[in-house]
C-alpha cells in the first residue's frame, strides 16, 4: 500500500471520529437530556480549553522526544476509551469534565496528523503543496460519512453517536502504530538552549510581526468557525416550531443538510494549490473572511422552503470559508518555520484557531445572544444573530486587508517547499 493511500486512510478516520458527534451533540443535549443552554456553551468551550496548551505541548514532545505516530496513536486510544464512558454520564457537570478530558486527548491529534503527513510525504519525495490537499480532502469525506451514519442510524439524539466515535478512534489509534516512523529531530538538541530543549523556540515566532498578526487573525477566524458549529443545527431545528416548516426535510434531517458544508470542503480543498500560487496567502485568507460574511448573511434571510436556496449556497460557501484559512494557514506555517520547531508551530496554530478562537466564539457569542438577541419569550432572534455575525466577519476582513503585509511571489511558495524537501 502506497504512503499516500495510508495517509488518506489516516485522514479519513481522523475526521470521522469528530464528525460522528460534533454537529449532533446539541440534539443529544437538548432533546435527550434536556439540559440547559448555558451549560451547553461550556461543552463547546472544552475544544478551546484543550487547544490552548495540548497541541503545543504534544507538538513539543513530538519534536523532541517521541515518534509522532506513536504519540498520535496513544492519544486516539485514550480518547476512544473516554468516549466509551461518556454515554453513562447522567448529569451535565460530570459530562463537562469527561468531554474536557476527551478533548485533551483529541484536539492535539489534528496538528499531529498534519505533522505525520508532511513528514512522510517529504520523506518519499512528494510535494506537500500539490499532494497534501488531495489527502486532507478525505478527512472531510470522513467527517461527512460520520454525520450521515449518525443521522441515518437514528443516533442524532442518542448515545450511539459517542460509541461510533469511540470505535473509530480506537481503530485509528491501533492503525497509527503501523505507519512508517516519524522520529523526533534529536540531533537538533546537541547545542540547544534550555528553551530549545523544551521546544519553546516555537513561541519566538511571535517576535515576527507577520507571524504574530497571522496568529492574531487565526483567533478571530477560529471564533467564526465556532459560531457555525454551535448554532447551525439549532437554527435549522428551530424552524420546526413554525407549522409551515415543521415537516420539511431541512428540519427532519438538518444534519444531512449541514453536511453540504463538508461536501463543499472536498471541492475547495482541491483548489487550494491553484489559489495559493495565483493569489498568494494573504488574498486566499482574505477570500476566506469574505466568505464568512456571505455565509452568515445568507442564513439571516433563509428558510426551509422559499429560502432553501440560501441555506444551500451558505453551506457551499462554508467550504471556501473554512478551507481557505485553515488548510492554507497550516501550509503557511509549515513553509515559514524551521524543521526543528515545525510540530510545535503547527500546535501553536491549532492553539490560536481551536483554542482562543473557540473560547472567543462560544463565550462572547453566548453572552451577546442571551443579552441582546433573545426575545421576551426566550426565543432566539435568528435574523439579527446572523447579521451580527456577518458584520463581525466583515470588520475582521477589513482590518486584515490593511494590517497583514505580505507581498505575493508566485514562485516563492513552490521554491520554499522544494528547498525543504
Amino acid at each position: 500500500m502506497s504512503i499516500k493511500v495510508r495517509l488518506t486512510l489516516m485522514s479519513f478516520l481522523q475526521f470521522f471520529v469528530w464528525g460522528a458527534w460534533m454537529i449532533t451533540i446539541g440534539v443529544y443535549w437538548f432533546q435527550n437530556k434536556q439540559w440547559s443552554g448555558s451549560e451547553f456553551g461550556a461543552i463547546f468551550s472544552t475544544l478551546g480549553i484543550s487547544s490552548l496548551f495540548m497541541p503545543a505541548l504534544t507538538g513539543i514532545i513530538a519534536d523532541k522526544w517521541i515518534n509522532v505516530e506513536f504519540l498520535y496513536g496513544i492519544l486516539h486510544l485514550l480518547f476512544g476509551c473516554t468516549f466509551l464512558y461518556l454515554p453513562h454520564v447522567q448529569d451535565p457537570q460530570t459530562f463537562f469534565w469527561v468531554i474536557l478530558l476527551a478533548m485533551l486527548f483529541y484536539m492535539p491529534t489534528i496538528a499531529l496528523s498534519n505533522s505525520i503527513a508532511y513528514t512522510l510525504l517529504k520523506k518519499h519525495q512528494y510535494n506537500i503543496i500539490k499532494d497534501f490537499p488531495p489527502i486532507r480532502v478525505w478527512g472531510t469525506v470522513g467527517f461527512i460519512a460520520a454525520m450521515w451514519l449518525t443521522d441515518l442510524t437514528g443516533n442524532k439524539a442518542l448515545e450511539g453517536q459517542f460509541y461510533i466515535a469511540a470505535i473509530a478512534s480506537i481503530g485509528l489509534g491501533l492503525y497509527s502504530f503501523s505507519l512508517p516512523p516519524c522520529p523526533p529531530l534529536k540531533s537538533k538538541l546537541e547545542n540547544a538552549s534550555l528553551g530549545g530543549r523544551l521546544g519553546l523556540n516555537a513561541f519566538k515566532l511571535f517576535r515576527n510581526p507577520k507571524m504574530a498578526l497571522f496568529f492574531a487573525f487565526s483567533i478571530f477566524l477560529g471564533g467564526a468557525l465556532q459560531l457555525t458549529n454551535m448554532y447551525g443545527d439549532a437554527y435549522l431545528s428551530d424552524f420546526g416550531n413554525i407549522p409551515a416548516y415543521a415537516n420539511s426535510f431541512v428540519v427532519r434531517h438538518s444534519t444531512i443538510i449541514l453536511s453540504i458544508s463538508q461536501i463543499s470542503e472536498t471541492v475547495f480543498i482541491l483548489t487550494i494549490p491553484f489559489f495559493l500560487r495565483r493569489f498568494g496567502i494573504k488574498q486566499v485568507m482574505l477570500i476566506s473572511m469574505l466568505a464568512w460574511v456571505l455565509r452568515f448573511g445568507l442564513l439571516a434571510y433563509a428558510d426551509p422552503i422559499s429560502g432553501l436556496w440560501m441555506i444551500i449556497i451558505s453551506c457551499i460557501v462554508y467550504g471556501m470559508a473554512f478551507d481557505f484559512f485553515n488548510i492554507s494557514g497550516s501550509l503557511f506555517v509549515e513553509t515559514s518555520t524551521d524543521a526543528n520547531i515545525r510540530s510545535s508551530a503547527q500546535g501553536l496554530f491549532m492553539m490560536m484557531t481551536n483554542g482562543f478562537g473557540a473560547i472567543l466564539g462560544s463565550s462572547i457569542s453566548g453572552y451577546v445572544i442571551e443579552h441582546y438577541f433573545t426575545n421576551t419569550e426566550g426565543q432566539m432572534m435568528w435574523q439579527e444573530i446572523w447579521i451580527c455575525f456577518a458584520a463581525y466577519a466583515l470588520v475582521i476582513a477589513f482590518l486584515f486587508s490593511f494590517l497583514f503585509k505580505h507581498k505575493h511571489d508566485p514562485s516563492a511558495l513552490e521554491d520554499i517547499v522544494e528547498a525543504k524537501n
